[in-house]
């Protein structure tokens, strides 16, 4: 049996992973692998993938290319959600904050350094025709960060996945008061170079299984009444949720990424472009 480790964050896309590992399904392919929830997101698993943490990542696209870029010893091989992400712009319910106007110049709570909520700030201010040198940050590290940091007034407005976040609007927590979607496939799957040299049959076997898993995913008996529980959502939410999602069972072609790496060098968030073959790997 071979051991593998994985990431990624605790949230509805991720289902297809935790019934695959409940159906033992890559146990039947000799395959270990250990599943680890990360609330933090990106910024922390990008992390954990330099430091050997895990050996994969489902993770965002935006913010494991950047990573790359920088050094991490990772390659994408495969894109996991070709849908958009759809980050809801949150401000504390009770707030004077009404409109995006309202919010620039103010302080954005962010899970940490590198992660999507920062990253999606700055395609934010750059839609909105805002000076993005000047964006001011408080890292919060987690959602239930956020909540507490919004409410107190240490930072103003919070960019997370619309879905998850509605609950805090529901219970008057958060407002959102904008809608902001990633410019690209929200999720792909990252590995360790090391572990795509040293395990490829391993790698492409839980590929296999999960294409398998996302391309019959929506057809899964009641699955919005599955979703729906488990991440205390309305079964109207998740409803509307699917049909915006799309999983992808492909590889990230070269003209999304130079696509992806274009709008990254306008927003300064790299300063170079890389290859294909430094950021993709074909399994």
């Amino acid at each position: 049996m071979k051991t593998i480790k994985i990431a990624g964050v605790p949230e509805h896309f991720n289902l297809p992973w935790y019934l695959s590992i409940d159906n033992k399904e890559f146990e039947s392919q000799n395959i270990d692998l250990l599943w680890t929830d990360v609330p933090e997101g990106t910024g922390k698993m990008c992390q954990m993938l330099r430091d050997g943490e895990t050996d994969i990542a489902v993770i965002l696209t935006e913010g494991i290319v950047k990573d790359i870029l920088a050094g991490n010893p990772t390659k994408i091989v495969q894109v996991y959600v070709d849908s958009p992400l759809i980050w809801g712009i949150h401000v504390a319910a009770k707030s004077n904050y009404k409109t995006l106007a309202d919010i620039e110049n103010t302080k954005i709570a962010i899970s940490r350094l590198g992660s999507g909520s920062q990253l999606m700030a700055y395609v934010n201010a750059n839609n909105q025709g805002w000076e993005t040198n000047s964006l001011q940050f408080e890292i919060v590290n987690t959602i239930d960060g956020a909540v507490e940091a919004l409410t107190n007034g240490t930072a103003d407005y919070f960019m997370w996945e619309r879905f998850m976040t509605k609950p805090l609007v529901d219970k008057g927590i958060f407002r959102k008061i904008a809608d902001c979607p990633t410019p690209w496939p929200c999720f792909v799957i990252a590995v360790r170079d090391e572990i795509s040299e040293k395990e490829p049959e391993a790698i492409q076997k839980i590929l296999n299984i999960i294409n398998k898993k996302t391309a019959s995913f929506k057809s899964i008996p009641n699955i919005d009444s599955i979703l729906a529980q488990k991440y205390h959502q309305k079964t109207a939410d998740i409803q509307e949720w699917l049909s915006l999602t799309e999983w992808s069972q492909r590889q990230l072609s070269k003209e999304m990424l130079n696509n992806i790496q274009n709008q990254l060098l306008e927003l300064k968030i790299i300063d170079k472009i890389g290859t294909f073959d430094e950021i993709v790997k074909t399994v």
